[in-house]
């Protein structure tokens, strides 16, 4: 069983950083890809980051240049750093885990809070 827990969402002024952590466990297939969601009320669960084992990363548009994604392979932990935060940001943020192996595996955190005030 894996298991995904995400860490360090909060309340942060306009202009502040954040520092995001997912730290995954259980059986884990060592060629995978983490990756940072996030879903504000009424909208769809859109990707903001992923990071491949190899380091090759992936962001939106509108977080270039201001967040920077991060992992650790040996604790299995993915990383996310926000900074310039703006009040667009504000969403529930949600950690994935990815890998195929014959087939796809799929798992999500339970979701942090990041709230950005104007």
């Amino acid at each position: 069983q894996v298991q995904l827990v995400e860490s360090g969402g909060g309340l942060v002024q306009a202009g502040g950083s954040l520092r995001l952590s997912c730290a995954a466990s259980g059986s884990i297939f060592s060629i995978n890809e983490m990756g940072w969601y996030r879903q504000a009320p009424g909208k769809q669960r859109d990707l903001v980051a992923s990071i491949s084992s190899g380091r090759t990363t992936t962001y939106a548009d509108s977080v270039k240049g201001r967040f920077t994604i991060s992992r650790d392979n040996v604790k299995n932990t993915v990383y996310l750093q926000m900074n310039s935060l703006k009040p667009e940001d504000t969403a529930v943020y949600y950690c994935r885990l990815r890998w195929v192996r014959k087939n796809e595996y799929n798992y999500w955190g339970q979701g942090t809070q990041v709230t950005v005030s104007s």
